[in-house]
């Protein structure tokens, strides 16, 4: 185990290339994403603090077909992913602890998939930011609409003005890339039921699940 930064815009792995160190990052946000032919992207998975960068390596793979890319910076612990199996294989803690973390994957995978078809680019963006500033543990962080467009799968404009109606009714302020949660109870009255069903679904798998910042 070793201590590693990890800054805006690293690619953790790309799809198909061998994953040969998992991550367990501290306050830095690490993307999981889709890449298609024409190169758009969106999100499937959101790890930060709550979490670890290379599942594949447990469940007996070792190459999947996602990008990792960090998308807020900070650092994190960096273990060599054959030392990790060997670790879970042992059928300790360890394994326990990684399988619900997986479950809980699992379930914001498939809240996911759902949310980004029903609901509204404003809802999906306050589940988003939620979600964010719940791994980060602070409500004031650095994205660009355009990584948020990347990542929400939609257009830069569609983000844009998402973001314009959260900054007008006070909920969010938003200035050169830095957003800072204002409101964060109307936020969570903006975002969709998806936000819920998932933060409640990592407190049950996860001892460690983050908590809210409304404190």
């Amino acid at each position: 185990m070793k201590h590693v930064p990890l800054p805006f815009s690293q690619i953790i792995y790309e799809p198909g290339e061998p994953i040969t160190h998992v991550y367990f990052p501290h306050h830095s946000v690490i993307s999981i994403v889709t890449i298609m032919e024409d190169g758009s992207t969106v999100e499937a998975g959101l790890v930060s603090s709550e979490g670890m960068v290379g599942i594949p390596v447990i469940l007996g793979g070792d190459t999947t077909t996602t990008r990792a890319i960090v998308q807020i910076a900070d650092g994190g612990i960096q273990i060599n992913a054959d030392v990790l199996k060997t670790e879970f294989n042992r059928c300790g803690a360890v394994q326990s602890l990684l399988l619900r973390y997986v479950q809980a994957q699992y379930a914001e995978l498939g809240q996911g998939l759902a949310c980004n078809r029903l609901h509204t680019i404003e809802e999906r963006l306050a589940r988003w930011l939620l979600t964010v500033t719940d791994r980060l543990e602070s409500k004031d962080f650095l994205l660009t609409q355009e990584f948020i467009a990347q990542m929400l799968g939609v257009r830069r404009s569609g983000v844009t003005v998402a973001a314009s109606t959260l900054s007008q009714a006070g909920i969010i302020s938003y200035n050169r890339g830095r957003i800072k949660i204002l409101n964060r109870g109307i936020l969570e009255e903006t975002s969709c039921e998806c936000y819920q069903v998932i933060k409640d679904e990592f407190a049950r798998l996860l001892d460690n699940s983050p908590g809210d910042n409304s404190k």
